[in-house]
């Protein structure tokens, strides 16, 4: 009998969020209504360094709305074209959130896509956080947990991706230096799309159903993966894992910890998946203190002091990071390892 499986997807803003409607221990994300429609145009950062939009983009073979914003860097690209990197959002977010890290990006030369996945995003909170919406909340976010849902996080990147490439500016884009991010659920999106391998029984998707070996995209160069949650249900993370043979960055911290009435995950399940994956170049970041949230764009989580200091430390390591594997600098990282040193609990730089 083929094992289902199931996901860690509780994490995140949902998981703050689920705990302080039921045990009062975090501070739910804030909520401040639907997406607006694509803005005419482009916004442009004050300093003139970059830019984004957003697209609302549909999948006509899932009959599924795929949002994104893409950040643009400034000037003319170079000859060979920009590098990207494709983001995936936690539970409960949007292509709004982690604004800190793709602003970053596009400031310093490399293009970010944010893609929002419909089932798992900002209308989970619909309905506000009383005790009488606590159940359907809890359904909300269990469906979002599911299977299903998972794989579709996983097309939604694959069409975004296809999309950002064979558009008016895909020729501004370098289509051999991409990279996959992600955050909590986000990160076992990208897991997933690196090649991580899950039995997958599903149905009623595109195409019929779907086979875990099928899900990588062999597009991707390098994964950054910020609070990864493990495949739980699964056992040894090490077949999961046995896939994924491109670089990965893992990024987390000592008290990242998601927390709900009957279920936890600790720190040490960030350091034992990195542990187990396999691929060149794999490198750990753990920053002490913080928490699970302190990697989104919140800033009243992880310390006040420490907040900030982590997102910097966050951006600039994500970045030195690809200069190292997509552009073969490995400066940047040494710099960026002497610099922020006294933030980390541990680091494991990358091997040759």
């Amino acid at each position: 009998m083929t094992r289902t499986w199931r996901w860690t997807a509780l994490a995140a803003s949902a998981v703050t969020a689920v705990a302080a409607l039921l045990i009062g221990c975090a501070t739910p994300p804030p909520v401040t209504g639907p997406d607006l429609p694509a803005q005419p145009g482009t916004q442009a950062a004050e300093d003139g360094s970059h830019h984004w939009q957003d697209f609302d983009w549909s999948d006509p073979a899932r009959h599924r709305a795929v949002p994104v914003r893409v950040y643009w860097p400034s000037g003319e690209p170079p000859a060979t074209g920009w590098p990207v990197v494709v983001f995936s959002h936690g539970m409960g977010g949007s292509r709004r959130g982690y604004s800190y890290l793709g602003s970053y990006w596009a400031a310093h030369g490399i293009v970010a896509m944010h893609v929002q996945h419909i089932g798992s995003d900002r209308r989970l909170w619909a309905g506000g956080f009383g005790w009488s919406n606590s159940l359907t909340l809890v359904r909300r976010l269990q469906h979002a947990a599911q299977p299903e849902e998972a794989i579709e996080r996983t097309q939604d990147i694959r069409f975004a991706l296809d999309q950002l490439l064979a558009g008016p500016l895909g020729r501004q884009l370098d289509a051999t230096r991409l990279a996959i991010a992600g955050h909590s659920y986000g990160a076992n999106t990208s897991l997933l799309i690196a090649g991580a391998k899950v039995p997958t029984p599903l149905s009623g998707l595109a195409g019929g159903a779907a086979q875990a070996s099928t899900l990588a995209d062999p597009r991707f160069k390098a994964a950054i993966l910020i609070s990864a949650p493990p495949f739980y249900g699964e056992g040894d993370p090490a077949p999961i894992l046995s896939g994924i043979a491109i670089p990965t960055l893992h990024i987390s911290a000592t008290a990242d910890e998601i927390t709900i009435p009957g279920y936890y995950s600790g720190p040490s399940d960030r350091v034992a998946l990195f542990d187990a994956i396999g691929g060149p170049r794999k490198a750990l970041a753990m920053f002490s203190g913080g928490s699970h949230s302190i990697f989104t764009d919140r800033t009243n989580t992880g310390g006040f002091e420490l907040n900030p200091k982590v997102k910097a430390a966050t951006r600039e390591l994500s970045l030195a990071y690809l200069r190292l594997v997509l552009d073969g600098e490995a400066e940047p990282l040494r710099d960026w390892q002497q610099r922020h040193g006294a933030l980390l609990a541990r680091w494991q730089a990358p091997g040759g």
